[in-house]
């Protein structure tokens, strides 16, 4: 059957599967039927990866909200709110549900306490703090508790009595990064992401941003509340001007000056949308709030007679961005259809009179100029919007038009999704609001074989979401829909078009080296990744992180090493390497907390510190005996308590450990598939673990129950020598990357004794993450259920792993802290979101050289990634 009006998709009548949308095709109504080839989004960019859907219980059901919302942080952490529903109390709890976008199903699901609906929800720039306004003017602050992503507490909050909230947000904090997509090939992370001079919303003493939030009600006030170091909050409200009229809708956006921009609608199509500027100051330790109208306008759906009445009322309104007061978005709508705007604020000339310009001539500068609103796209008749995203990549662009370089037109940042009633989901470009890519839900509820001419029509409301979030690197949009599920879809880099493999490496590298630069978390990147991907992009980050410079490097060196990790973790012939690479995050933390006990021994010392003048001397002293290379350096630097070498026993164990087990695996190093394999051919790793034998013997001078325990078959035996000369030889041969040779014979000789001279132990590697990425691989929908844990044991990556997982019932360990806690652990343990790490919730040492290093991940994993608390009988 031929389409009845032309389709989205431009499919002509019976178009075969598999055909893609144009590129810049403008927006048409859809099809009366759903069409072949955007099946599943399969041709038109997006595609689902996950759904998660609630479990119906009969005494209590979670129903979507209305209006619902939802906010994703940079962290991936996704906020959204239902309405729990009792059968037999029959009442309504208002509950934001907390998850992570790699464990899905282990919802943190809080009693928010809001007695009304709630309105609004926002992260903070750091993603570890949420806003939630309600309909009573009742704003509240949640936090993680312990740093847990599953552990959330409202700490403060504001309230303007019985008055709704309609706009949220965060003050700003003066840090913007712009991207320059043109200049993505740039060899310097300094040409692809400069620092934007933006001035915070409001600062303290020294410069230092001040935190705090403001919000605008129904009845046309801003409040804005201030959070004092001290912990007090500093709350004040005022009206945006004079006549206070009815707000139905508003945002929020910043600009480089420090001020505040307010858009407001009463929701009539024919009224004005008025916009004001808004300046926050302290005065006497007093919160002041100064308004002043700026230019407002009319739709221009309004001053068409085709349309005049044909959208009454507006139901979207939003800034492009929450930096970027220049640009906005309106939608009006009517029962059916909806139409959809882009303005932008432009300074322009104010014309003169010929008579003035007779008498005084403006030229130049002179001119009068005024700030005017002028409309940059619009679409033709749609189908009604239900839900709107906009995209969170600070995008520059070189030229302001609606014109994009060729190579860059179809990069993901650059779009806004719209969500419409028949379940259907486009990303637009957010300037022409042309089409970039489409997907259409329907018809992914219908089996995929069955033909299309068999397919009756749909009964009833269709699913479709009713808010939606993209991706702070727009690779990825949530949806909650009118059923309260859950939905994930991945939106390709290419936009559904065709591209080289090279162009979308390029996409995908240039959004890491965003991630790795900016500290937000890559998740949504990695939903893009395939298997034969991820040798070549690990090789080509590694050459983009090789040409910055050294402190930049030095700042970035975790960062690219956890990127590189989570890279390797999802394809079979890399995933050995994981290991590698998180035992490397846990070597430079290690060597960071040792040299950083280390005292001078006089307070009029040289500019170099003692660990610096350890790395110096280690390095130009190449001598195999360890007591040579000792006398060196001045041992009273290395003085400590003994309680304190004592306590850090289970660290230089796990150093001992390590170095025994890299050389008796030195044999068999042509097995990349064994872990530890990338230690023996690199230098700097090498180095370092010769640095810590070095301060390990001198402390076991002072302390010899702090060495490494061996289990040796001669008792006259030097161990650590024995190590030590063994290691420092392999170090020789790698100690320059350009430059490296294959160790001799008698090396490796040297190497096939040491498991008759030492027993050789077992290295407790990372467990395999339970997360959701590596189901995702083969582009399958995975469906899942909130509070159940789905069964990943068995998929091919966790299968090449078993030789280096712990079978159940063997005794567990604290991965950072090095201790054993048993086969049944009866202490409450966290796991990292990313790695899959464990260690203790609460510290059991109360040295202060252990707090030091507990410090190092009391807030994020080694790797970055979150901390969530686990159930005491984890397995």
């Amino acid at each position: 059957r031929s389409c009845l009006r032309p389709c989205p998709a431009g499919c002509a009548p019976r178009t075969a599967p598999g055909v893609g949308v144009p590129a810049g095709r403008a927006f048409r109504s859809r099809c009366d039927r759903s069409c072949v080839a955007p099946r599943q989004g399969r041709a038109g960019g997006m595609d689902l990866a996950y759904v998660c859907e609630w479990e119906k219980k009969p005494k209590s059901n979670h129903c979507p909200s209305i209006p619902l919302v939802c906010a994703w942080s940079c962290r991936n952490l996704i906020a959204f709110t239902t309405d729990l529903r009792n059968e037999e109390e029959k009442d309504l709890t208002h509950m934001v549900h907390i998850i992570d976008t790699e464990h899905p199903w282990d919802v943190y699901s809080v009693n928010s306490g809001h007695t009304e609906v709630i309105t609004c929800l926002e992260w903070d720039q750091s993603g570890s703090r949420l806003l939630s306004a309600d309909a009573d003017g009742h704003i509240k602050c949640w936090s993680m508790t312990d740093h847990l992503a599953n552990s959330w507490e409202n700490t403060v909050g504001s309230v303007v009595e019985g008055d709704p909230v309609v706009a949220l947000s965060w003050l700003h904090n003066g840090v913007k990064l712009a991207l320059h997509v043109e200049k993505s090939g740039a060899s310097n992370f300094g040409e692809k992401f400069s620092r934007v001079k933006f001035s915070p919303s409001l600062t303290l003493f020294g410069g230092k941003p001040m935190e705090g939030w403001i919000a605008v009600t129904i009845s046309g006030l801003v409040t804005v509340s201030l959070l004092k170091p001290n912990g007090q909050v500093l709350t004040a409200t005022e009206s945006l001007c004079r006549l206070r009229c009815r707000v139905a809708l508003a945002d929020v956006a910043f600009t480089g000056g420090g001020n505040i921009v307010v858009a407001t609608s009463d929701g009539s199509s024919t009224s004005p949308v008025q916009f004001y500027k808004v300046c926050v100051s302290v005065v006497n330790e007093k919160c002041k709030i100064d308004t002043e109208i700026l230019p407002s306008l009319f739709m221009r759906c309004t001053t068409d007679p085709a349309r005049k009445d044909k959208y009454p009322a507006i139901t979207h309104l939003k800034f492009l961005a929450r930096d970027m007061s220049e640009q906005v978005l309106l939608c009006a709508s009517n029962q059916n259809n909806s139409i959809v705007e882009c303005w932008s604020l432009r300074k322009e000339g104010l014309p003169v009179n010929n008579i003035f310009q007779q008498i005084s001539p403006v030229v130049g500068d002179k001119q009068p100029m005024i700030l005017k609103w002028r409309i940059l796209s619009a679409t033709n008749d749609l189908d009604r919007v239900s839900a709107v995203a906009l995209p969170k990549l600070p995008i520059s662009l070189t030229n302001t038009d609606l014109k994009v370089a060729n190579d860059t037109k179809f990069f993901p940042g650059l779009g806004l999704a719209l969500a419409f009633h028949d379940g259907s989901v486009h990303i637009v470009h957010r300037l022409s609001l042309q089409m970039m890519a489409v997907f259409y839900g329907s018809s992914s509820q219908r089996p995929v074989d069955e033909p299309s001419l068999k397919r009756p029509r749909t009964a009833g409301p269709l699913v479709h979401f009713k808010a939606m979030q993209l991706s702070w690197t727009s690779l990825a949009l949530a949806g909650v829909d009118s059923h309260g599920k859950l939905s994930m879809l991945r939106i390709s880099p290419s936009m559904g078009h065709v591209l080289d493999m090279n162009m979308s490496l390029r996409h995908l590298l240039f959004l890491l080296e965003y991630c790795m630069v900016t500290g937000y978390d890559w998740w949504d990147i990695l939903l893009h990744v395939q298997p034969s991907m991820v040798q070549n992009l690990v090789e080509k980050l590694h050459e983009e992180y090789m040409r910055q410079n050294a402190a930049l490097q030095q700042v970035l060196s975790t960062r690219i090493i956890a990127m590189k990790a989570s890279l390797c973790k999802l394809s079979s012939s890399t995933i050995a390497r994981v290991c590698d690479y998180h035992a490397k995050l846990f070597l430079i933390a290690i060597s960071c907390t040792l040299k950083s006990l280390l005292r001078p021994h006089f307070l009029n010392t040289p500019d170099k510190s003692p660990g610096d003048r350890l790395t110096e001397i280690c390095s130009k002293i190449t001598d195999v005996d360890i007591d040579k290379v000792m006398i060196n350096l001045k041992t009273e630097e290395f003085v400590l308590e003994m309680t304190t070498l004592q306590s850090l026993q289970q660290l230089i164990q796990w150093v001992g450990d390590f170095v025994l087990y890299l050389l008796a695996s030195l044999p068999n190093q042509g097995s990349p598939v064994r872990p530890g394999h990338s230690f023996l051919r690199d230098g700097a790793s090498l180095g370092m673990f010769r640095e810590l034998m070095v301060v390990i013997r001198i402390w076991g001078l002072l302390k010899p129950s702090c060495l490494p325990v061996y289990t040796a078959t001669s008792d006259t035996q030097d161990s650590m020598s024995l190590l030590f000369r063994l290691l420092t030889k392999l170090w020789l041969c790698c100690r320059e990357e350009n430059h490296i040779t294959e160790p001799d014979d008698a090396l490796i000789d040297e190497c096939c004794l040491l498991p008759s001279q030492l027993l050789i132990p077992n290295i407790d590697w990372l467990p395999i993450n339970d997360g959701i990425i590596s189901k995702l691989q083969n582009k399958q929908l995975v469906r899942l259920q909130f509070g159940k844990a789905p069964g990943l044991v068995g998929h091919t990556v966790s299968s090449q792993f078993d030789a280096f997982v712990r079978a159940p019932g063997q005794p567990k360990i604290d991965h950072l802290r090095r201790l054993h806690l048993g086969a049944y652990p009866t202490e409450e343990c966290k796991s990292c979101t990313r790695c899959g790490c464990v260690t203790m919730l609460k510290s059991p040492n109360k040295v202060t050289a252990v707090k030091q290093w507990e410090q190092r991940w009391i807030k994020n994993c080694l790797c970055g990634g979150l901390w969530r608390k686990m159930p005491l009988s984890y397995s």
